[in-house]
């Protein structure tokens, strides 16, 4: 057996049995984005299979994982005309890659960002958000790999209702954000604040709808409300409970204005992609509303999971449209958080940093996978 950081012999007729200790590891983590699929095995896109084999020969070599998402699979029976064998070779290279380790719920990892930047704004400590990979992979990712893992189906969830609801967010966003977008005069910066208010007002407003619900005796609030619903909820717990709530709600207020709000990921990311593309819109682009639908088809789930999950990780594959916001400057998740942004705009430097990861193997971790996988 490999265990986290040893290699288990025993033998099957008496009861010997000896440890071989393995070097420590330090793997890289890679979120793959549902485009990468979609060419590498519906389309079977050679640049994306060549990448594909890179992404197994790292994992097997345990310096990288690309952990599993639920939007992954979701995204993948959306897939209309896709035929059996792609979809076992997709699901087969997830489970593979992944090595069994999931990423958290992108809404519970929001939820923690939120309220772990709350209680640093209660404490009085500084705004600067700690980035911990723990919050979005709660498993130890840096051990050794046994030879089997356990394959747990999960709710997929109607597949007809993700994908209306998915058509119906672009195109709001296309037929009535875009227009406003052409007409408006606030500044990079100022609109940033814009959506940056929204975003609170709306955590404000579900919780509010929230208790208007519960008042009325409809319990059936507390397990079907959005699970934005349940930060301000929990934020107000966090707070002494001898404090009346007018008091907590203008703590909860002052924390949606301050640096520690603005500084949480979520809320530092998505507010600049958006500042981003709107400027994009009003000069110019996406004029043909039937091309933009196809352009960003994904794009409401991209800003989501690149908000939430891209601190945490190494690197990320995107698509094209989604590279030219993140690799703005202003963005600045590169920077800001040391996170390699990979599109077909910049694919052989995919390919150069995938095969690094395994030509830099040490002797050390060689003799390791050795004794590990002979």
């Amino acid at each position: 057996m490999v265990r986290p950081d040893h290699v288990l012999r025993g033998c099957k007729r008496c009861d010997h049995s000896e440890r071989i200790y393995l070097p420590p590891l330090s793997k890289k983590i890679i979120y793959l984005d549902q485009f990468f699929f979609s060419a590498a095995f519906r389309e079977r896109d050679v640049r994306f299979l060549e990448a594909a084999d890179l992404i197994k020969h790292a994992t097997a070599n345990q310096v990288l994982l690309a952990p599993f998402s639920s939007i992954h699979e979701d995204e993948t029976h959306q897939w209309r005309g896709f035929d059996g064998r792609n979809k076992e070779d997709l699901m087969q290279f997830i489970k593979a890659t992944s090595r069994g380790h999931e990423f958290e719920p992108n809404y519970r990892v929001e939820h923690d960002q939120i309220l772990e930047a709350f209680e640093s704004f209660l404490a009085n400590k500084p705004s600067d958000f700690l980035i911990d990979r723990r919050m979005a992979l709660r498993s130890d990712v840096d051990h050794w790999e046994d030879y089997f893992r356990i394959d747990v189906g999960g709710y997929r969830g109607n597949i007809e209702l993700i994908r209306d609801l998915k058509n119906e967010g672009i195109e709001g966003l296309i037929d009535m954000v875009f227009p406003a977008w052409r007409l408006s005069t606030s500044t990079f910066n100022e609109h940033i604040e814009i959506e940056r208010r929204d975003s609170a007002k709306f955590y404000l407003q579900f919780y509010f709808d929230y208790l208007k619900r519960i008042a009325v005796g409809d319990y059936n609030a507390m397990f079907d409300s959005p699970i934005a619903s349940m930060i301000v909820r929990d934020m107000l717990q966090v707070l002494p409970e001898d404090m009346d709530l007018l008091e907590k709600l203008r703590r909860v207020n002052q924390f949606f204005a301050s640096d520690h709000f603005a500084s949480a990921p979520n809320e530092w990311i998505s507010p600049r992609i958006f500042s981003v593309l709107r400027e994009q819109v009003r000069n110019g682009a996406y004029k043909n509303p039937e091309d933009a639908k196809k352009r960003l088809f994904g794009f409401l789930n991209d800003v989501k999971h690149i908000s939430v999950y891209s601190p945490f990780v190494d690197a990320m594959v995107v698509d094209q449209p989604m590279a030219a916001i993140v690799g703005d400057g202003r963005v600045n998740i590169a920077n800001r958080y040391g996170t390699k942004i990979f599109s077909l705009n910049n694919w052989p430097d995919l390919l150069a940093w995938l095969r690094s990861l395994t030509d830099s193997i040490s002797t050390e971790h060689r003799r390791g996978l050795e004794v590990a996988y002979p």
